[in-house]
């Protein structure tokens, strides 16, 4: 009897060593896993700030289309100063829409670091100067006869 339990015991502790590993190898894959599924999320994070930052621009070119469309349909319409009105919100309307699309783009995500690239800031901020400059003038434009 004494042999016979002796090798059960030994069974079970060989069961419960192969257990152990497979529990420890469960583990680390669930690990691997989770910090795989965080870099994910990070990732689309940033493909959810370009997608805010191209909506912010579109709807800043949506506005300055309109502001200087403004003046070419409403110019016999309404009086010369409403034209002028109208045209100048929603051109400065644009000029915010460009300003806030970099500022939104510009705040820094917490770590984890994702693997997707942001686009570079010095692009983000060339662009959209330009994109202002474009306002400027046409704001001007709407006030010259």
């Amino acid at each position: 009897m004494t042999t016979e339990g002796a090798r059960q015991a030994t069974e079970a502790h060989a069961t419960l060593a192969h257990s152990a590993g497979k529990l420890e190898r469960s583990a680390e894959q669930q690990n691997d896993s989770a910090e795989r599924r965080t870099e994910l999320a990070a990732d689309r994070t940033i493909l959810a700030a370009e997608r805010t930052y191209a909506a912010w621009v579109r709807t800043g070119l949506a506005a300055l289309a309109s502001g200087i469309g403004a003046r070419a349909l409403l110019e016999n319409v309404v009086p010369d100063w409403l034209v002028g009105a109208t045209g100048s919100v929603l051109i400065v309307f644009s000029g915010f829409c460009f300003v806030a699309a970099v500022w939104r783009q510009m705040v820094r995500i917490a770590p984890p670091k994702p693997d997707t690239p942001r686009l570079p800031a010095g692009l983000l901020i060339a662009v959209n100067a330009f994109l202002l400059i474009v306002a400027a003038a046409a704001l001007v434009g709407i006030w010259l006869p």
